[in-house]
Parts: C-alpha cells; sequence; structure tokens
C-alpha cells in the first residue's frame, strides 16, 4: 500500500489525479499540499511514501527532493510534456515523469515503486520513465587540478590562481574555482568586484537542475581562455553548499575545460552534533576527492614543513589512493638546507608523484597582488618559470 501526497498548484490534471489514486486499491492519498513549504512538513511526519507533484512546481529543486527522499517519500512528476520535463527532473532526482493526458494510469505508477527508495524504478510500459543513464559528454572530458595544504597561509590560493593562468596562457580553457568554505580569496587577489557569489549561484542552478543551461552565465570572464567562479562573500554561508553540490559543478566544467580548484585548509570531519546541514569542511573533502590530481602545497620552514608531512598523511586517510603532488613554497637559500634534504625529510609520508619547489619571489607575488592581476600577467620572473616547470611535470612533458 503507498501513501501518497499530491500537490500540483491547480493543475488541470489534479482532479483526474485525485480520482485515480482515490480508487485505487494499492493506494491511499493522505493529503494535498498546497506548496512546497506544505508538501515538506506532510512529509516529515513519516507517514508518506510518494509525492506526485508538477514537474514545474515553484520551489521544486534538488534540495526540495533530497530531503523528501531523506524522509522516504520518492518524488513523481506530472508534465504536460514529459520530453521537456524529463532532462531537468533527472538532474534534481524525480524518480519518474508521467504525461499530463496520461494522468489515468499515475495510481499504477505509484503502485509499482520499489518499496526501498533506494531501489531503482522498475521498467513500467504505460508511463515514460527517467532513463538513469548519464548525460552524454560532447568531448575529452578536461583534468581537475586541486591545491590543498595545511593551514597556516602556505600559498594556496596564490598557487591555484598561477596554475590557471599558466593553463589559460598555453591556449587551454580553463576555469579558476574558489571553493574555501573558510572565505576564498580568489575575487580580492584578481580585483573581481563582485558581490554575487559565483559559487553560490552555480549551486542554486544545480538545486534547480539548470546548471547545464545556465552555468557560464555564472562565471566571471578574465580572458579568452580563463574564467573564474568567485567564492563565498562571507565565511558563514557555507552552510548553502549542500554535499554533492561542488561535484556537480565540477563535472559539468570539465566538459568545457581544465578545471583548478583554490580549496580550504582542514579535512577533519565535523565530530559534533549531527544535523541536517552540510559538515564545512565537507567541502574540501569533495574537493580532493574529485579532482584528477590533488597539488599539495606547504611552505619551506620548520612549522610549514611540519604541517606539509601531517598535511600528506591526512590526505591518505581521507582519500584513497589519491594522486598527489607535492609542493613546496617559498624555497629559499636562507633557511640553510637543500631541495634534496626536504625530499628525504618527506619521504614516508604516503606516496607522492614527487616533490616539486617554488621559490621565495615576493617581489613577483607583490606585483600581481598589487595590480589584481594574475602573475602571467605580470611579467617573467622565477616564480613563474617554476609554475611552468611544476605544469610541465604534470603533462608528462620536459622542462
Amino acid at each position: 500500500m503507498s501513501v501518497v501526497l499530491l500537490v500540483s498548484s491547480g493543475a488541470a490534471w489534479e482532479s483526474r489525479a485525485l480520482t485515480t489514486l482515490n480508487e485505487h486499491p494499492a493506494t491511499v492519498l493522505l493529503k494535498r499540499c498546497v506548496d512546497v513549504a506544505d508538501l515538506m512538513a506532510a512529509a516529515r511526519t513519516g507517514q508518506a511514501d510518494v509525492a506526485v507533484v508538477a514537474t514545474d512546481l515553484p520551489g521544486l529543486d534538488h534540495g526540495v527532493v533530497d530531503d523528501l527522499l531523506q524522509h522516504g517519500v520518492r518524488v513523481v512528476g506530472v508534465a504536460p510534456d514529459p520530453d521537456l520535463a524529463q532532462p531537468r527532473a533527472a538532474r534534481i532526482g524525480v524518480a519518474a515523469v508521467l504525461a499530463a493526458d496520461r494522468v489515468a494510469e499515475l495510481a499504477d505508477l505509484v503502485a509499482a515503486l520499489p518499496a526501498d527508495p533506494t531501489h531503482p524504478v522498475p521498467s513500467y510500459d504505460a508511463p515514460p520513465l527517467l532513463d538513469p543513464a548519464p548525460r552524454p559528454v560532447g568531448g575529452p572530458a578536461g583534468r581537475v587540478l586541486a591545491v590543498w595544504g595545511a593551514g597556516g597561509a602556505p600559498g594556496r590560493t596564490t598557487l591555484a590562481s598561477a596554475l590557471a593562468g599558466e593553463l589559460a596562457r598555453r591556449g587551454l580553457t580553463t576555469l579558476l574555482v574558489d571553493a574555501d568554505p573558510h572565505g576564498g580569496a580568489v575575487a580580492q587577489q584578481l580585483g573581481v568586484l563582485d558581490e554575487v557569489s559565483g559559487l553560490l549561484s552555480a549551486a542554486r542552478l544545480v538545486g534547480a537542475g539548470t546548471l547545464d543551461d545556465r552555468f557560464v552565465t555564472v562565471q566571471r570572464r578574465l580572458s579568452d581562455q580563463l574564467r573564474v567562479l568567485t567564492g563565498l562573500p562571507r565565511p558563514d554561508r557555507w552552510v548553502e553548499l549542500r554535499p554533492g553540490t561542488l561535484t556537480a559543478i565540477v563535472e559539468r566544467a570539465r566538459e568545457d575545460g581544465q578545471v583548478v580548484l583554490d580549496t580550504g585548509f582542514s579535512l577533519e570531519p565535523d565530530l559534533g552534533e549531527v544535523t541536517a546541514r552540510p559538515e564545512r569542511n565537507g567541502l574540501t573533502r569533495e574537493a580532493v576527492e574529485v579532482a584528477d590530481e590533488v597539488v599539495l602545497v606547504g611552505s619551506a620552514d620548520p612549522v610549514g614543513l611540519a604541517r606539509l608531512a601531517r598535511a600528506l598523511t591526512d590526505l591518505h586517510e581521507h582519500v584513497p589512493d589519491p594522486r598527489v603532488r607535492v609542493v613546496v613554497n617559498r624555497m629559499r637559500a636562507t633557511l640553510g638546507w637543500r631541495e634534496a634534504d626536504v625530499v628525504a625529510m618527506l619521504t614516508g609520508f604516503g606516496a607522492h608523484l614527487g616533490v616539486h619547489f617554488l621559490p621565495d619571489d615576493q617581489a613577483a607575488v607583490d606585483r600581481a597582488l598589487v595590480a589584481g592581476r594574475l602573475l602571467v600577467e605580470s611579467g617573467e620572473s622565477a616564480l613563474t618559470r617554476a609554475v611552468a616547470r611544476l605544469l610541465d611535470a604534470m603533462a608528462g612533458s620536459p622542462a
């Protein structure tokens, strides 16, 4: 027996849906809801199994569908034109879409849904069901680099923007994403004066199922090859990023080219009270998990190297078999040790693809920072040459 919630906002098919749900022996209509808020309140009682909704219902997005699933309620959509409604419905998690002119078959579809919400919808000849197959990609996907490092300002944002700038300089379409949940600084560093967060705007598109069509509208164009997705305007707004949102954004972005993620500093899980809201550090863990390669950066001083060694161990504990490239930043002769000494110290703290060194070129960083420009735009320097060599190593080509 399926217990059903119905919300249609006065659609023309509503009366026929009420009739078929009330008359079918395997369905019980619990409540006719007036809007999404009323639907969520009814779902939280734990009495319903299925929600039948109009696919164009105001406020229906991925977050609503996800909350319904957490309460054991699957969503069935009804649309005048299922072919048009299905792509968005699939992206927000709707289990099946039925044509409005076949709403007399609604109760049969609802009764055929599996009891376990995690099980796939079985084949059903009457209504068109959603195809769970992934969306085809028009070309080869770009690579995703996540620049991560422990606390203490080791240079994550500087390196992420430098890598993105060098990729763009080489003619590769690149998106730089500020995914720091503790308050990113990519926009400030590059002189982007925009109060609208690109990351939060993209997250809303993910929730609405319209990321494919409108993704380019939330990116800031820096050059023909480089765009940026600005970060959180305030650190306290990390709660608006649901788990899986960054992964959806990255998977969409890599269809257009290369992706560089500027991340937070901590991978530690939230061990406090379990709540429905996401974990703050979950965004950083999601970034290193979705990346093809993690660029782990740390400063060359004794404190920075100790943090770098611990971070390398932590990364292997949180991410299974990561591809890690270690970057030692601000290397300088006044520290009194050679590069070989640093490599020897990091040996044994976890597998990695090699150790690379960036010089302490504060003059080049200052020129770019004061002008609000990329390192590659502020002139050639020892630091830009080192970043180019790092990318050559990632590509497997000689410097």
